[in-house]
């Protein structure tokens, strides 16, 4: 017990006795010394990254929905996704063991005849060599696609909705073509270039927003976007380059009338419409406006004003898109219901219905106020009733039996019913000589009176 008393109190004084204060001032310097040679070196190396992949400085990530990182390199288009790898490996495994487990539990299988058909083999799977498997997995991962600069007229084609857009621009030469005034080829030109460079410019923006929702379609996973094809950002430059020149062609070299209303139905197509098809049944009538403004704009480029005629070639095209889009959307609620849109086919199938059908026969109203609001001639009531009394029949089987099939016969008469309506239309239409003698009439009758 003495011993051990006087070893600790002889420990006791030599730790009185040590420089307390000096070690911890001392070793307090060291370690911001060592640290800042840490990030010294951590900086530097930082640099040298950035210097190393110049080309990975900028990713055009901008909504918070679009899950893939894309960037450009100076050779050819490229998109990059960056999955984590232990988790996408993990999965794949479990599945694996998940179908080994169910091929041991299926038993051989016997035909009619009495030959027995060899089951699958899982030492087979397993004996798989780890080159065949490695391989067998990467392919199923995301991986960088490169696009030829030879393929991007069939992207943008894809991207902009090129069938769409041919009949926007043919419903806008139709509405030039209406109109009470002589042809002029160059504005009928600038006209219809410039309506179809706002077309390409709305279809666009509108893949743009609707990639994350697109790649739940069967029809349209295929889009590129979708597919990584080309960067977002690549396809908003685009649309910028289509849009601006566009409207600026439609403003300066038709008349703003025009110009306004291009730009107009670019914002109703990518502000009101695209949002709204996953909140509102409204986005059909939304969408019918879109559809019914570029006849209406073909009649402005030839007239410079907003005339009556205009107002009726809009209200065919308005009515129009009921049957065709509603006959559409029937046959492909499912997959609107899987992209999560809000079509009247999905969540109001009864008013799908009753809405093709009145819009239909609707029709057959507004060909009558052709010849009222002077238009076309009285024949063309009688000539186009055939074609609108044939829709409507269809329309009224697909309202009283609601089958694909109706809905797939009314798709598709509504395909060649709007071109015969507006040939029809135009057949019929009231020439300008006819116009001035009947205005020439109208005045000898008031100076009579």
């Amino acid at each position: 017990m003495f011993r051990t008393s006087c070893n600790v109190s002889r420990l006791q004084g030599v730790w009185k006795c040590l420089p307390h204060d000096g070690l911890v001032g001392a070793s307090v310097p060291h370690k911001l010394t060592t640290n800042a040679s840490r990030s010294h070196l951590s900086a530097r190396s930082l640099i040298q990254l950035c210097k190393k992949n110049r080309a990975e400085w900028m990713t055009f990530q901008h909504l918070c929905f679009l899950k893939r990182q894309y960037v450009t390199h100076s050779s050819a288009l490229c998109q990059r996704a960056r999955p984590k790898q232990e988790t996408v490996t993990s999965v794949l495994d479990d599945r694996e063991d998940s179908v080994l487990r169910r091929v041991d539990q299926i038993p051989n299988i016997k035909s009619e005849s009495g030959t027995a058909v060899p089951a699958c083999d899982p030492q087979n799977i397993q004996s798989e060599p780890e080159a065949v498997r490695a391989a067998r997995l990467e392919a199923r991962q995301w991986k960088e696609l490169k696009v030829e600069y030879n393929d991007l007229p069939g992207i943008y084609a894809r991207l902009s909705k090129i069938k769409l857009t041919a009949l926007v621009v043919t419903t806008a030469a139709a509405g030039y073509a209406m109109a009470p005034v002589p042809f002029d080829p160059v504005t009928f030109i600038m006209a219809t270039v410039g309506t179809g460079l706002s077309s390409c410019t709305a279809n666009s923006i509108n893949q743009y927003f609707e990639v994350p929702f697109d790649s739940n379609m069967n029809r349209t996973k295929n889009r590129p976007l979708v597919r990584g094809q080309i960067s977002p950002l690549h396809a908003v430059s685009f649309a910028l380059a289509c849009g601006i020149p566009g409207v600026a062609l439609l403003t300066l070299a038709v008349n703003p009338l025009t110009g306004f209303l291009g730009a107009l139905n670019i914002f109703l197509y990518t502000c009101c419409y695209t949002p709204l098809k996953r909140i509102s049944i409204t986005n059909t009538w939304v969408g019918a406006v879109v559809g019914a403004i570029p006849p209406v704009m073909g009649w402005t480029a030839a007239t410079g004003s907003l005339d009556p005629g205009a107002i009726l070639l809009g209200a065919f095209l308005f009515c129009w898109q009921f049957p065709h889009f509603n006959a559409l959307s029937w046959n492909l609620k499912e997959d609107y219901s899987r992209g999560g849109y809000r079509m009247m086919s999905v969540t109001h199938p009864a008013l799908c219905k009753r809405v093709a059908l009145r819009h239909s026969v609707g029709l057959i109203g507004l060909s009558a106020l052709g010849p009222v609001l002077d238009v076309t001639t009285w024949t063309f009531p009688l000539v186009s009733l055939p074609i609108n009394l044939y829709i409507s029949y269809l329309a009224f089987r697909f309202y009283r039996h609601g089958d694909r099939q109706n809905a797939r016969k009314l798709f598709f008469c509504s395909l060649w019913h709007l071109p015969m309506l507006l040939l029809l239309a135009l057949t019929c239409k009231k020439s300008r000589m006819t116009r001035d003698e009947g205005d020439v009439a109208a005045g000898m009758t008031s100076l009579a009176v």
